[in-house]
């Protein structure tokens, strides 16, 4: 099979494609072939070393790739082989998804519900699942200011529609002028484009002087600590992303900082199954902004690096 290969870390360019064996089901495991696989902007920082990541890198040659939908087509020894023919979304227990056919447990596996096309599955397999518990661990009331950061990516722009279906006064914020419509069109009352000096300003006016009562941040760094510093005295804040490359600072006397827990596999799977439920029955909306061939996954990663993609980015092998 071919399959993203990466023997350093560095720049866009260590992704290689190259021709591998095969993998093998084992105890408990299936094996999918895959037709779309999700790209996120942690395998980024992941490459490059950079983050997190920076501190605790994994083991080379690797693959990358934790997201991935097709069909079963081959099981391992103790699994049902009436599994085979199914068609699923799953993890790849972080690393593998890259490829044309990928590795999964049996207990990851959640069904594709009927009426929902594969892509928008895989769109959701990840964002839709933290979009789900970064909202219920905000609680997010009705008429409340929110404020989203980065709300024209895959995860930034489910926070704002279910923010903006719980009766929420949605604000997005984004790079570029371009998103606007795109961001508005999924539930925010107001845009603002941080590449503008006034932006918090904006945010500012757009409560009327009052600030906002929530801040669901994706971004972190100097950016975020902006957004948090928007929010007024008793309010709260998601701190769920660090696209900048660190974490956002949050003045903990004025704002309440809420979340930070991580789910288990079985809760994770449970939020994943949940925001598949809703796609289907037209209650969620991934945005697929852009899709590369297997081949080009250095040109995905290097357009997510350089903030030149919207919404969510997927590989097609």
């Amino acid at each position: 099979m071919r399959a993203v290969m990466m023997f350093e870390f560095g720049g866009p360019e260590v992704l290689e494609v190259r021709h591998v064996p095969d993998p093998v089901p084992g105890s408990g495991q299936v094996l999918v072939a895959v037709e779309f696989a999700g790209v996120v902007f942690v395998e980024t920082q992941i490459r490059g070393g950079r983050g997190p990541a920076a501190k605790n890198r994994p083991p080379l040659p690797r693959t990358p790739g934790n997201g991935v939908g097709g069909m079963i087509v081959a099981v391992g020894p103790d699994v049902d082989p009436a599994l085979r023919g199914t068609v699923v979304v799953t993890p790849t227990g972080g690393t593998g998804g890259y490829a044309e056919f990928a590795l999964a447990a049996v207990g990851d596996l959640v069904p594709v519900p009927a009426g929902l096309e594969l892509r928008d599955a895989v769109a959701l397999l990840s964002d839709g699942r933290t979009a789900l518990l970064v909202h219920q661990q905000v609680q997010v009331q009705p008429g409340e200011r929110v404020l989203v950061t980065a709300a024209g990516g895959g995860l930034g722009g489910l926070l704002v529609q279910l923010a903006a279906d719980a009766g929420a006064h949605v604000i997005g914020a984004a790079r570029g002028s371009e998103k606007g419509g795109l961001v508005e069109s999924l539930g925010a009352r107001h845009y603002v484009d941080y590449a503008q000096p006034d932006w918090a300003g904006q945010v500012t006016e757009a409560t009327d002087g009052a600030g906002v009562d929530v801040v669901l941040d994706g971004v972190g760094g100097e950016l975020g600590t902006t957004a948090l510093s928007l929010v007024r005295p008793g309010g709260r804040a998601s701190i769920h992303g660090m696209a900048s490359g660190t974490w956002a600072e949050a003045d903990e006397d004025k704002v309440t900082v809420v979340g930070g827990s991580v789910p288990t596999p079985a809760e994770a799977r449970a939020l994943s199954i949940q925001a598949l439920a809703l796609a289907a029955e037209g209650r969620l909306r991934p945005v697929i902004g852009q899709t590369f061939p297997l081949a080009e996954a250095a040109a995905a990663h290097r357009a997510i690096e350089t903030r030149a993609t919207t919404g969510k980015t997927l590989l097609v092998p």
